[in-house]
């Protein structure tokens, strides 16, 4: 496939996003770009949420992982089902009661303004580390198969990919996002079950056929019972559980769509819709992993060094112009949702949490606009150097290593938010800080040296919990007293 026909399907839907983004935010305002005026229909969030989900590192490194993995990612997806009960049944309810915007105003209600901005802080942390590490995955693709051919230099193409989601998303918010993400959810959908077809083509093989090769292939092993393995299926399970408490219910990114609804009830049903579409959906990407192992084997064509690049190397070549024009647009779709939103939620857990511009009677709309704006460009010129950064010294596969990130910064927010909800402790807010920073280093320490220190025993995802509890043990120690504070 030519650079000139992937830089005209780009500039085809980029074209239509902004097309979109015209529209939703002609008559945007503040509390349209914060929580799109509370108007957001369920079913809308609920298809919306496919992209934000699955991103960049689901369409290329889940496949890709296939390989020496097998379909042990299912067991960390089963578990997300679990945790986005507990969302739909604890956290949603909470933040509809106290009408929140920023979720991290929970923390400063609950404990005081230390705890409300460390709690934004971690998102913050994690969010921008997370977003870098999709978009260099997604921007190192674009960049090995058009820019280089081009002698375009990787900075210039990620920040002029950054410019063009700064503007679409700069005006409308959550007001313009949640339609965008109901296109791009789309595309990035017809991406891999149009691969899917476009493989079957080039093996020869109908759909029963392609099942039971599925089926016969030794990647499509899903469930694993070595108790010291990372994949261990209870590790991975309770893992996923977890993961998607912090990386959903705790993660203003996604809550703010959910909060976006007309009531609580809305955003139940649009979880409760959401949570069999995300199975199928993961079912389908490691199928497609499957598939690609195969038909490089069939045809005889070398596996690359680094898996993430398989999927591009097949659609990109092999697999012929369809294939390269549906993985383009697929690619393209979790590039621009996996990093847009995080633009707009950041800007808003900035303005919240740290400069509360909620709070600031003495600015009108426009005062609150104009520094709303120069935040969200902040954030753009900052995601730029974390992924240049990211570029520099990533050496593994992205999947693990966003999880991994999510270990060590999501860990204190969830030791913060079930400290919270679960005891009636009275803590020394400024200390918070301290016993959060902490928590991570120790539970680093942790896994470095598991093997030695644990009878060959290795941490896998699991680590976010033992995160979260060294976060809730410490700030608990430091407690000023129980039993003189209800909860929130």
């Amino acid at each position: 496939m030519s650079p000139v026909l992937i830089l005209g399907c780009v500039t085809v839907y980029f074209a239509l996003l902004l097309a979109i983004a015209w529209v939703t935010s002609r008559r945007a305002s503040e509390a349209g770009y914060f929580l799109g005026n509370k108007n957001s229909p369920w079913w809308l969030i609920a298809f919306g949420l496919i992209g934000d989900s699955l991103s960049g590192v689901t369409f290329i490194s889940v496949p890709g992982e296939v390989g020496t993995k097998h379909f042990s990612y299912l067991q960390v997806v089963l578990g997300y089902v679990l945790g986005y009960v507990v969302i739909a049944q604890v956290l949603l309810p909470l933040y509809y009661r106290l009408n929140l915007t920023s979720i991290y105003s929970y923390l400063g209600q609950r404990f005081g303004p230390a705890t409300q901005r460390t709690g934004a802080f971690f998102f913050v942390l994690s969010r921008t580390l997370g977003a870098a590490a999709r978009l260099f995955l997604a921007v190192n693709v674009f960049q090995t198969f058009v820019f280089d051919r081009l002698a375009v230099p990787f900075w210039f193409t990620t920040a002029a990919i950054l410019l063009l989601m700064l503007v679409y998303t700069y005006r409308g918010g959550i007001q313009t996002l949640v339609w965008t993400d109901l296109f791009q959810s789309g595309f990035l959908l017809l991406g891999v079950t149009l691969s899917i077809v476009a493989i079957a083509q080039g093996l020869g093989l109908g759909l029963g056929e392609l099942v039971t090769r599925i089926h016969a292939s030794p990647t499509s092993e899903t469930f694993f019972w070595d108790w010291r393995a990372p994949n261990y299926f209870w590790k991975q399970f309770l893992s996923g559980t977890f993961i998607a408490i912090v990386m959903s219910g705790l993660d203003q990114n996604t809550m703010q769509k959910n909060l976006s609804c007309r009531s609580l009830r809305d955003a139940q049903k649009n979880l409760y819709a959401f949570i069999p579409v995300l199975v199928g959906v993961n079912l389908l990407f490691l199928a497609l992993g499957t598939l690609l192992f195969e038909y490089a084997q069939a045809k005889g064509i070398a596996i690359p060094a680094k898996t993430d690049l398989l999927f591009p190397t097949l659609a990109l070549g092999p697999l012929g112009t369809f294939a390269s024009v549906v993985f383009v647009l697929g690619l393209t779709a979790a590039t621009f949702n996996s990093a847009d939103s995080v633009l707009t939620t950041l800007t808003t857990s900035f303005c919240i949490d740290f400069l509360g511009l909620d709070q600031r009677h003495d600015l009108d709309e426009r005062g609150r606009a104009q520094r709303r704006h120069w935040v969200h460009i902040s954030f753009a010129i900052l995601l730029l150097a974390v992924i240049l950064g990211f570029r520099a010294f990533n050496d593994t596969s992205v999947i693990s290593t966003v999880l991994k990130i999510a270990g060590y910064t999501y860990g204190p927010l969830l030791g913060l938010f079930a400290l919270g909800l679960t005891t009636r402790l009275t803590v020394r807010d400024r200390w918070v800080p301290a016993v959060c920073l902490l928590a991570p280093v120790i539970s680093w320490l942790l896994d470095r040296n598991s093997a030695a220190w644990f009878n060959g025993y290795k941490f896998g995802f699991e680590l976010l919990m033992l995160n979260g509890l060294l976060t809730a043990v410490g700030i608990s120690l430091l407690a000023r007293k129980a039993g003189t504070q209800t909860q929130c």
